[in-house]
């Protein structure tokens, strides 16, 4: 599968060295045709990541580039090397949220950010042309060591953060790494906070203990260790680390949405401005803004196009509802170190324990399911929606959403699997599955 968050496959199958090799040495030559020529390399933990790293750093190489191999590191602190160091771009052997047995390849363009929209098309047109053929001097292989301790020092430099404030509570953290990338930087980040901090799952080996993506259904373990630990809090990180759910006091998750609307509140706090995310995300995120008079804008699903419009609008913060944060005063990229920071420093100056923050806002209900991908356009299920939430505002940048004053519905094609996914939310469950069920029944009219 190929989209703006980069080409994924599954192991042995659509994805394999040659495949990797190819599509690296064609990212190699792009950025070299822009002028770059130092190109990072990491990976996540997944157990084809070094097999599919050697054949990426093979391809740069063979197209000219000087390859920085990081070694496994997290995404966000990939995307802050290419920023700091100058380089050219970036390739992040991982499928992030993806079951065990997918791998994927993330490309990261000038100063950090992933390609856009226009900028993966050109991309992919240079490697269907059956471009670039290997030629001239190869590129040179350095290791680095340091990229998580810049990663670190970056995102603790934040002079207008109350850093001092979280270090004071002494916060009790139950941390799931989901034996990813994240054991690389998570305990060392709760440590420099001073945290009593209780892992589960810190061997980075890619033998997943449970389903890799940090939602409700897949953080019961953890809810377990908070509430053994008598913990403030529990957090749970994706395999690549771009992603956070919590888990309040009581080792309920309270949903990934949430992350970002902690983020918005205390960020808001400090400096008012510009909030983005992307059209699936929950009000939750409305309502933190709105707490400080600002209005919500909504982009396209996908961290580049979050990106791109945080960078239009000169955005303070920003994000997406699956617990990606986007600081750019750390960099422009989904981090869950900085959600976690963001996190802490929030309840630190609340005084208050998860759950009590959580319930001081408007509460809703958000359920979401995905179909296959019926075979033609999906126009004809965007006009069966139309009648689904009558006088709703309509946005058409990715997908079809519906919004009404206190719900909505977003009817989209996955950019990472060959499905077309379903997003409701509404005051209550009942009123949310409603709105689920119509757009299922939709996509069956569609594929009859």
């Amino acid at each position: 599968m190929r989209s703006v968050s980069g080409l994924r496959g599954i192991v042995g199958v659509d994805l394999v060295p040659a495949l990797v090799t190819r599509y690296a040495a064609a990212f190699g030559a792009f950025l070299l045709e822009r002028g770059g020529r130092a190109v990072a390399l990491a990976r996540d933990s997944r157990e084809s990541g070094p097999a599919f790293a050697a054949a990426a750093a093979s391809g740069l190489a063979s197209a000219g580039a000087d390859v920085l191999d990081l070694g496994m590191v997290p995404t966000p602190t990939a995307q802050l090397a290419v920023e700091t160091m100058g380089l050219a771009g970036g390739i992040v052997v991982t499928a992030s949220h993806n079951p065990v047995e997918w791998n994927a390849l993330k490309f990261i363009g000038p100063g950090g950010r992933f390609l856009t929209r226009s900028e993966a098309e050109a991309f992919f047109a240079l490697v269907d042309a059956g471009g670039p053929r290997p030629g001239g001097v190869a590129g040179a292989v350095h290791r680095d060591k340091d990229a998580v301790r810049r990663h670190l020092d970056r995102l603790l430099a934040l002079s207008w953060l109350d850093l001092d404030a979280v270090r004071a509570r002494r916060f009790r953290v139950a941390l799931d790494c989901v034996r990813g990338a994240g054991a690389t930087i998570m305990p060392a980040l709760l440590e420099e906070l001073r945290c009593e901090v209780r892992a589960i799952h810190l061997e980075p080996d890619g033998r997943f203990p449970r389903e890799p993506e940090p939602i409700a259904e897949h953080l019961g373990e953890l809810g377990e260790l908070v509430r053994e630990t008598k913990a403030d809090v529990g957090i749970a990180v994706d395999p690549d680390v771009d992603r956070l759910a919590i888990v309040d006091e009581a080792g309920r998750p309270i949903g990934e949405d949430y992350t970002l609307a902690f983020a918005v509140r205390v960020v808001l706090a400090h400096r008012l401005g510009a909030v983005v995310t992307n059209l699936s995300t929950s009000l939750v995120v409305d309502d933190a803004a709105a707490a400080h008079g600002i209005t919500v804008e909504r982009a396209p699903v996908g961290e580049a196009n979050v990106v791109e419009r945080m960078v239009a609008q000169g955005a303070v913060i920003g994000g997406e509802g699956n617990g990606g944060v986007i600081l750019p005063d750390v960099h422009l990229g989904r981090d869950a170190p900085v959600a976690a920071t963001l996190a802490l420093a929030l309840l630190a100056a609340r005084g208050e324990p998860v759950s009590a923050v959580v319930n001081s806002a408007p509460r809703y209900a958000i359920v979401k399911a995905k179909v296959g991908r019926p075979a033609g356009s999906l126009a004809v299920v965007y006009e069966a929606l139309h009648g689904v939430l009558p006088g709703a505002a309509e946005d058409r940048q990715d997908g079809l959403r519906l919004a009404a004053r206190d719900r909505w519905i977003h009817v989209r094609p996955s950019g990472t699997e060959p499905v077309v996914r379903i997003i409701a939310e509404a005051p209550t469950e009942a009123a949310a599955r409603e709105l689920v069920e119509r757009g299922r029944a939709a996509l069956g009219e569609a594929g009859n």
